[in-house]
């Protein structure tokens, strides 16, 4: 089970002061789409040219232009790509195709996918590297969480990894590390702590069941 810590807000030089921290405990660091949005793949770019051995994945949420996009990530140095799941199947596989030509993968995100399980098939079988489980941030204040998509996506996926994220904290980690996904995103629980190390480490500890 691995974590990724996934970088939203500011901007390049406050990610890097972030992930100067954590760059040796995260298994995945991620440039998030707010970051993505606000300066391109600046971001991505800077991150790969300082830490050449990091997994960076870019959470471009691609909803068109499949080829195309993918390329300007994989470009600055992702090695794992985000397309939507509502996105059109040509889209999808386009990004699939282009990330395994490059030797790098493909996140399909499902937020807001409304049928679900389906999806979930249906992407997997297109070749999606990873099915991200994802409860959108405007709906989080409403109590929703992501375990039981959680669950419905490892019950019914059989060669993709799942990723899970949404609100995630140390509140409900251990009900999300008990469905055993492959990947636990965390996001401001981590970035806006007063020791993101130290976060990271509790992350960790409760994943792999330490006392």
């Amino acid at each position: 089970m691995k974590l990724q810590v996934a970088i939203d807000l500011g901007d390049t030089q406050e990610m890097l002061k972030l992930v100067e921290q954590i760059s040796a405990i995260a298994d995945i660091v991620e440039v998030g789409t707010p970051l993505i949005i606000r300066e391109g793949q600046k971001p991505v770019r800077t991150l790969r040219d300082k830490y050449p051995e990091l997994c960076i994945l870019a959470d471009t949420k691609i909803m068109d232009g499949g080829a195309l996009e993918a390329n300007y990530a994989l470009e600055a140095g992702a090695d794992i790509v985000t397309v939507l799941a509502v996105a059109a199947d040509e889209t999808i596989k386009a990004v699939i195709a282009t990330t395994r030509e490059c030797g790098k993968e493909t996140l399909v995100d499902m937020i807001n996918c409304q049928n679900f399980v389906t999806r979930v098939k249906e992407v997997e079988e297109m070749g999606a590297d990873y099915i991200g489980v994802h409860t959108a941030s405007d709906i989080q204040s409403s109590g929703k969480t992501p375990i039981d998509e959680l669950r419905l996506a490892v019950e019914t996926v059989r060669k993709a990894k799942v990723a899970v994220a949404g609100g995630i904290g140390l509140h409900i980690l251990a009900d999300i590390a008990a469905r055993e996904p492959d990947v636990i995103i965390a996001g401001s629980k981590i970035s806006t702590s007063s020791d993101p190390y130290e976060t990271v480490l509790a992350f960790k500890k409760i994943m792999n069941k330490e006392n």
